[in-house]
């Protein structure tokens, strides 16, 4: 592996699968090495508090829950938010709904609503006709939910009036809202706007050091101080518990403090890549909807399966995932240059012109 590019029986492999492949920084591994090792789960961590507090910090919240994950973020939120057999309003294609297993039912005890979208964010019209309220005969609304940068809209960015349509429309039925921010620094960036700003139409927010930051792992859930506390225990609950996790926490401060400003690269080598696939096909994407690190390509006009055209990239030293039956998901990270994406273009409009 040379700087986060796998080399894979002698060819080497450009990964544009996720941003989760980022390898740690020096600076990341050598405050690793200096961090503090106290138990979290007992007594608490100087490190880990430093983290939680910088979070808090970052979205405008007034406390924060270092977690191994963004997919326990988002379930521990949904424990402490709502009551077994609450539902909760979410986008369709929202990554909770498509991606995390089901613990929203299996593990919340919460049903759901999908409610339409574009672009990832929800038709307000039927978000308004489903909310309601919990009476003899039903279990009204527990939670709306929100998702920015939204995955399977290509990193599609809410735009912050409709995040505020969204969350007076929540206050004014007394539900919670919850906002997986997973990739929110992002969105920040396209926005020009601080992630605060993003945050404060809802009352909880994860968001995930380990994709485009480069830490190694972890996800820090913020909210109210009363929120958090509860939302420890249900870490526990569901053995989010670490114990001297200060070395994975001082990864995501380094994150933090340096790597923000930079995704806007990731962004500019996204934008090249759409625009290339654009001049080879106008089907595949349309670059104005490139807003952030993802690109979503439609190759139904090939005739050939998302999986298929994995498989031929693959072989071609090119590592995408699809993401739907005739879609593929590329994801432009710091490991990833013009002269990698070029490349890309290149192996794919090679199969491209034998459709």
């Amino acid at each position: 592996m040379r700087d986060g590019v796998l080399c894979v029986w002698g060819l080497t492999m450009i990964d544009l699968r996720s941003d989760t492949v980022t390898r740690p920084t020096e600076a990341m591994l050598e405050s690793m090495r200096e961090a503090t090792f106290g138990d979290d789960s007992r007594d608490g961590d100087p490190t880990v508090q430093k983290l939680e507090a910088l979070a808090a910090e970052r979205t405008g919240k007034a406390a924060g829950a270092f977690m191994p994950s963004g997919t326990m973020a988002n379930l521990v939120a949904m424990l402490a938010h709502a009551q077994r057999g609450g539902e909760v309003l979410l986008e369709g294609g929202s990554h909770t709904l498509n991606a995390e297993l089901g613990g929203i039912s299996a593990v919340a005890g919460l049903f759901y609503r999908g409610i339409p979208g574009r672009h990832g964010a929800m038709d307000l019209d039927a978000l308004r006709e489903a909310v309601r309220p919990t009476t003899r005969n039903q279990m009204g609304t527990a939670l709306v939910w929100m998702e920015n940068t939204h995955n399977r809209s290509g990193g599609a960015v809410l735009p912050l009036a409709h995040m505020q349509a969204v969350c007076e429309l929540a206050r004014d039925n007394n539900v919670q809202i919850h906002l997986d921010g997973a990739r929110i620094f992002n969105a920040a960036i396209s926005l020009g706007a601080p992630p605060s700003e993003i945050a404060r139409y809802a009352d909880s927010v994860c968001f995930c050091v380990s994709k485009g930051l480069s830490a190694p792992v972890g996800s820090i859930l913020c909210g109210s101080k009363e929120f958090v506390e509860r939302a420890l225990g249900f870490r526990r609950m569901v053995g989010g518990n670490m114990r001297q996790a200060g070395p994975l926490a001082a990864a995501g401060i380094v994150a933090l403090e340096t790597m923000v400003d930079r995704l806007v690269e990731d962004h500019q080598t996204a934008k090249r890549l759409a625009d290339g696939l654009h001049h080879i096909d106008a089907s595949l994407v349309d670059p104005r909807h490139v807003e952030t690190n993802l690109v979503r390509v439609e190759v139904k006009k090939s005739g050939k399966r998302a999986a298929q055209w994995s498989a031929e990239l693959k072989q071609k030293g090119i590592l995408v995932s699809p993401c739907d039956v005739y879609a593929l998901r590329f994801v432009t990270h710091r490991h990833i240059a013009a002269a990698d994406i070029d490349a890309t273009l290149s192996a794919f409009a090679e199969l491209w012109k034998n459709i």
